[in-house]
């Protein structure tokens, strides 16, 4: 398979279980295009068909640049449906994921930068239902310098996005359980958009940790989760500078929808809050980092030093003065000395 009407197809960039994706030519158009076919084995099956064709429409609806546009579809010879994509070149946000864990402020304003787009998507009155990495393409050369160079994450594969509306009726747990909302798990059609809200929040854990916040992988996996159980507490990455970070994962990963950030905006907001606390607290961290040779030669700034720096001026300063501290109070000097 060369062309499918005016496409040459180059390579495969992507599969799953219903269907591929091609980076294809558009010659007439002179772009770059990605070119989504129906798998084979599904070809008989009209309510699968329809799925696929009610995605390419969806996506085509949808006025935003942070969802993948949809310009054409066709049939191949043998009945399958394809349809026609912008190529996004800049790979995924689960390519990112895989080269390991990233830069704690990068990491967080990539996680701001997904909620921004979820949020358009909200706004079209869509739920996506499967916020993962590998669904998160990034498009170069825009967006924002300190949100991983420049590149914007844009929202792909809405085989399971749904109107809001007609997301509450549904009755079949679909999606990545590393990522799923509990609700969204138990399939009784109970969830919103906060089911996206939580996948934020999972992917954000993830790309700080490495992994996502709990060890599931299968739908009964996130029915048996403890209701209870918060994710891991980032101390032990951040130290001192985990600031509100795990009350705002606790909130996002709450068990119970109620207990989620309402809008996406609000949680893009206090990430984006706690990513600029890091960048400006980070040129003071490192000061307060920097060793102190025997000889008191230090690279701190003189007008900020770090608390090392202080703690032994504190001990020269009382080793100055012991003699005299003990001259006027005796043993009472040594007490004072030991606080």
């Amino acid at each position: 398979m060369d062309v499918i009407g005016r496409y040459r197809l180059q390579d495969q960039i992507g599969a799953g279980a219903f269907a591929t994706v091609w980076r294809g030519y558009d010659d007439d158009l002179d772009v770059d295009v990605a070119v989504k076919i129906l798998a084979d084995n599904w070809a008989s099956r009209a309510d699968v068909r329809e799925r696929f064709l009610s995605e390419a429409r969806l996506m085509r609806k949808i006025a935003s640049d942070r969802v993948v546009r949809v310009f054409d579809l066709g049939r191949l010879p043998d009945g399958r449906p394809y349809f026609v994509m912008d190529y996004v070149g800049g790979g995924t946000l689960g390519d990112l994921l895989r080269q390991g864990t990233l830069d704690p402020v990068d990491a967080l304003w990539w996680g701001a930068d997904l909620a921004r787009a979820v949020a358009a998507l909200h706004h079209e009155g869509v739920v996506h239902r499967d916020v993962t990495p590998a669904n998160l393409l990034l498009r170069e050369n825009v967006g924002i310098e300190s949100g991983g160079g420049t590149h914007r994450i844009v929202l792909a594969d809405l085989g399971l996005a749904k109107r809001a509306a007609e997301a509450s009726g549904l009755t079949q747990a679909v999606g990545t359980p590393s990522y799923m909302a509990p609700e969204q798990g138990r399939g009784d059609g109970g969830f919103d958009e906060r089911a996206d809200i939580y996948a934020i929040g999972a992917v954000t854990y993830a790309l700080l940790t490495g992994h996502p916040p709990y060890a599931v992988s299968s739908i009964p996996d996130v029915l048996n989760r403890d209701p209870d159980l918060l994710p891991g507490s980032l101390q032990p990455l951040l130290h001192d500078a985990v600031g509100d970070l795990d009350d705002i994962f606790a909130r996002a990963l709450a068990y119970n929808p109620t207990d989620r950030f309402d809008r996406a905006e609000l949680l893009a907001e206090r990430l984006e809050a706690e990513a600029y606390r890091l960048e400006q607290e980070a040129p003071l961290r490192a000061q307060e980092r920097t060793s102190i040779t025997d000889d008191e030669v230090s690279t701190t700034v003189a007008t900020n030093p770090p608390v090392r720096r202080r703690r032994r001026r504190a001990w020269l300063w009382f080793a100055a003065t012991l003699p005299v501290v003990f001259a006027a109070a005796g043993v009472g000097g040594w007490y004072l000395f030991g606080q």
